[in-house]
């Protein structure tokens, strides 16, 4: 298969029981693979992929329009047993349903895709045509064009995107091909499958549970099954509705008698069930005659490969990613909303919690959780650490100047207890707070920030600008004053600070520095309608020389984490920076729009995950933010 050398291919679920065999063989052909799962990448999948963790349901169109993937091979998808559960119905829509009508929703207008590979399952078949009373001799050969009528939730997911697909295929058949394979039962190294479920439990001589011994199933190893996959990508032949399996079935019991010559004093139970005999193999007659191959890993010598990976394998903890605690929530909800969506984006359990002093705050309606607590920075260590440890809080996102510090002070502490916070050193916390100190720290590193004076008189101008030394920057600011008035305003101020009025345009720019302390990208935003100091109405732009001198500038103050920061630009098109605030702002959500993922980076950078290789994407277009208030309606328990 080096016909998939430089070919530009984007799998879903590619840390999956058949997504890894896939991943792997790709890259050994010299593929450019880019590929998303819920799970963290781990060793097993080669160095050299564009990996992405975390659901794929909140990929941006972006993220893979910049990839232009030739190939798409879906994968992605949640299983459960033979009996589906109550909860399964929310889970099936959202991983299956959804999943697959978004990810295609991306795909079907990108000029660089050629090909479509869905994987899809024998489910979809009429289930009368191979389920019995009585246990059976022989298994019926399902062939493609047999009765249909899923059997189950997931058999219904896979036939409404094969009918989606096929609808496609109507307008988009010259631009790419869809291949639908429908998979047989499949098994493979590190599953959830009846047999790895069996040769982990008798590798800890646990006892094995096995009903209906009769039955008949068409088992295709996993590494088959991947190498069908991408034989069914390069063929130019092959197209619709493909059966994959090995048209070889066996029961049950011939699982048993091979796991007894490796288990000889293996503990078995058989017991009954009310579910009917399976007896199915796939009809690979199409298969053959379209790629001419079959599949080749026998029963035995999948099991071997099972028994041998599973000995081998290192015991793993059971993921668990803990919660997120956003701190002075107030009425912050576009913030809390992102956090959320980047929480999800990651991993579907992490719940995002919000404290509070004040019980009534609105964001309490808005997290998953709400902790009424008095001042959090007045809080001894023990009780901290207890709160957060009780409800599993493994990422801080303070949100206010006036506990930076205190989270700053905290945060190797925290991270000992495995806790990451969202939040610079205390040092440039300090400088960034005080705007008399960050002009002598710029002034010292030749940061071009507006002259700041604490006395007047050290400032030569036609108009003055005059504000608070701490705190918010518009709180009680006077802007354009004349001298006098500009001491007048001074004496209403508790430490006022003066700077010469600069006549030009303000702007704002966010910013995410990672851990290593190296920027990741910046969204420079005009500010068309400021309202009490935060921005009501803003516009990114794209200027490259600007992008460059806010570079300079953001890696003198060695800020950590989401900043943003205010600008003037004036006539002779020079930078005045205002301040820089080292936290999430109002209006910093436009900058996520452009593709600044900062709460989701923080996430990944929390777990180790290097991200180097997910790449700030600006968008070329320019995006609008008109901020308002808006009703949330609330259905009371």
């Amino acid at each position: 298969m080096k016909s998939f050398k430089n070919k530009k291919v984007f799998v879903s679920g590619g840390n999956g029981v058949i997504g890894r065999e896939l991943v792997r063989i790709l890259a050994s052909y010299g593929a450019n693979v880019f590929t998303g799962d819920l799970k963290p990448k781990g060793d097993e999948l080669p160095c050299n992929i564009l990996y992405r963790q975390g659901d794929l349901n909140y990929i941006e169109k972006y993220e893979i329009e910049n990839f232009s993937p030739e190939i798409f091979i879906h994968l992605a998808a949640t299983f459960e047993r033979s009996t589906e559960s109550y909860e399964f119905w929310d889970e099936n829509f959202w991983h299956n349903v959804r999943l697959s009508n978004y990810l295609m929703s991306i795909m079907k207008d990108l000029k660089s895709l050629k090909k479509v590979i869905f994987a899809s399952s024998y489910l979809i078949y009429d289930p009368k045509l191979y389920n019995f009373v009585l246990p059976q001799k022989l298994p019926v050969s399902l062939k493609e064009n047999d009765n249909i009528y899923p059997r189950n939730l997931i058999g219904m997911a896979k036939l409404s995107h094969e009918i989606e697909l096929r609808f496609l295929n109507e307008f988009k058949s010259k631009q790419f091909k869809t291949v639908t394979a429908r998979i047989y039962r499949g098994y493979g190294l590190n599953s959830r499958d009846v047999i790895s479920r069996w040769v982990r439990s008798l590798l800890n001589n646990e006892t094995i549970t096995v009903y209906k011994k009769e039955g008949i199933f068409d088992y295709i190893f996993s590494r088959d099954t991947a190498e069908g996959l991408l034989r069914l990508a390069l063929s130019n032949k092959a197209e619709g509705v493909i059966n994959l399996g090995t048209g070889k079935a066996r029961k049950v019991e011939d699982i048993v008698d091979i796991l007894m010559k490796h288990f000889p004093k293996m503990k078995i139970k058989y017991e009954d069930s009310n579910i009917l005999y399976e007896a199915s193999q796939a009809d690979i007659a199409k298969l053959i005659k379209l790629i001419n191959w079959s599949p080749k890993i026998s029963l035995e010598k999948g099991i071997d490969s099972i028994i041998k990976y599973e000995k081998s394998k290192k015991k793993v903890k059971a993921e668990n990613f803990g919660n997120i605690l956003i701190t002075s929530i107030s009425k912050k909800i576009p913030l809390i909303d992102a956090v959320k969506k980047s929480a999800r984006k990651f991993h579907p359990d992490i719940k995002v919690l919000g404290v509070d002093i004040k019980k009534d705050c609105i964001g309490k309606y808005f997290v998953d959780k709400f902790l009424k607590i008095d001042e959090v920075t007045k809080m001894k260590d023990d009780e901290l650490l207890l709160l957060l440890k009780e409800n599993d809080v493994r990422y801080i996102i303070p949100t206010r100047d006036g506990e930076l510090i205190f989270w700053s002070n905290m945060r190797n502490k925290l991270l000992k207890k495995g806790i990451n916070v969202f939040v610079s050193d205390t040092k440039s916390i300090e400088i960034c707070l005080d705007k008399f100190l960050f002009y002598k720290y710029s002034k010292s590193k030749k940061i071009p920030s507006i002259q700041t004076s604490l006395n007047i008189s050290d400032i030569k101008s036609d108009y003055y600008v005059v504000k608070e030394r701490f705190g918010a920057g518009a709180k009680e600011i006077g802007i354009k004053l004349s001298r006098e008035k500009a001491g007048s305003h001074s004496q209403k101020l508790s430490f006022p600070i003066f700077q010469p009025y600069i006549d030009g345009k303000e702007y704002s720019f966010d910013t995410y520095v990672n851990f290593n302390g190296k920027i990741k990208g910046i969204v420079i935003r005009e500010r068309n309608l400021v309202v009490n100091g935060e921005s009501q109405i803003t516009t990114t732009i794209q200027d490259k020389k600007i992008e460059k001198e806010l570079t300079k500038i953001v890696n003198r103050l060695n800020l950590r984490c989401h900043i943003v920061g205010q600008m003037i630009i004036d006539s002779k098109g020079k930078i005045n920076i205002i301040e820089i605030n080292p936290r999430f702002g109002g209006a910093s959500t436009v900058s996520i729009a452009g593709g600044l993922d900062s709460f989701y980076w923080f996430l990944l950078e929390s777990n180790d995950v290097n991200i180097d290789k997910y790449p700030f994407i600006s968008l070329s277009k320019k995006i609008k933010q008109i901020r308002f208030p808006q009703d949330y309606i609330k259905l009371e328990k």
